[in-house]
């Protein structure tokens, strides 16, 4: 039988305080209980993978001393053990102590619940690269079955911002890697996106991290690039001193509306049309919401 232990801040102990507010749909655990650790499982689905040894080393030493501050996430399963939502980290370097018992929540989820709350947790690591990012929002939305919308609810970000850590999973493999490597940052990813040819992308991804191009010289290049193609079909370029204007209206309204922006110029270059694409009816609903804000 479960310890009881004192009251216990539930929800906020899965997820970090600002996104508690965009949760309130997760049930909420208001005791924390000693569980014995010999009756405590992984979680099969985990989304973390990997588990610095020198940090559990450190944690492990940290829990001798201060023991365990923040308990651990789990779940009653059938068989009268307990499976982990969230804390694994906790539970691994609690092993390493020789403890018994450990503090933690039961929450009753189901096992899609029980996945979208290891992934929000996990969502808000501070170690995670931008790949990793975009393959947990991409398992929340698929596995999940999470709009874009109630994703950036659950996770305390913009829609705008779960969309573009999304589309780096457009990119290609070796690219990607460049990401998680830490060669290529996400500033630099953004405008590769906007290369339509991959072989184009991997160029200049190349490059990037052959001669360290700053956020500001890709994007000067892809400029150029783009400039040169209109040139070539016998379109007007732009003018230099529009150009930088150019940039910042369209970062305004990538960042606000979150869809695809085009500008396209008159042949003569004093005039033209700002073209925004949607894909779905529910697109049209979130430019109006947004638009009002």
């Amino acid at each position: 039988m479960a310890k009881k232990s004192a009251l216990g801040k539930g929800l906020g102990a899965l997820i970090s305080n600002d996104s508690v507010e965009n949760t309130k749909d997760i049930p909420v655990s208001v005791e924390n209980y000693e569980i014995e650790i010999s009756k405590i499982k992984a979680n099969p689905d985990q989304p973390r993978t990997s588990f610095d040894e020198k940090s559990l080393n450190e944690l492990a030493d940290s829990i001798r001393t201060h023991g365990i501050i923040q308990p651990l996430t789990l779940r009653e399963t059938v068989y009268g053990e307990y499976q982990i939502i969230s804390g694994e980290r906790r539970f691994r370097a609690a092993l390493l102590t020789g403890l018994t018992t450990v503090p933690a929540y039961i929450r009753t989820a189901n096992d899609q619940e029980t996945l979208e709350m290891a992934l929000i947790e996990n969502i808000h690591r501070e170690d995670l690269d931008a790949i990793e990012i975009a393959l947990t929002y991409k398992r929340l939305t698929d596995e999940c079955k999470l709009t874009q919308e109630a994703l950036s609810e659950r996770v305390g970000k913009k829609r705008s911002t779960v969309a573009n850590y999304l589309r780096l999973l457009d990119l290609e493999e070796d690219i990607q890697q460049s990401i998680k490597d830490g060669k290529i940052s996400m500033g630099h990813a953004k405008p590769l996106l906007g290369l339509t040819n991959s072989d184009a992308r991997e160029k200049l991804a190349k490059k990037i991290v052959d001669e360290g191009l700053s956020v500001r010289q890709v994007e000067e290049i892809i400029q150029k690039t783009t400039q040169k193609k209109e040139t070539k079909h016998g379109e007007k370029s732009r003018p230099n001193d529009l150009s930088d204007r150019f940039c910042v209206l369209l970062e305004l309204l990538d960042a606000k509306f979150n869809n695809k922006i085009q500008f396209k110029r008159s042949k003569n270059g004093e005039g033209g049309s700002i073209v925004i694409n949607y894909a779905s009816d529910e697109e049209i609903e979130t430019f109006i919401k947004n638009l009002s804000i």
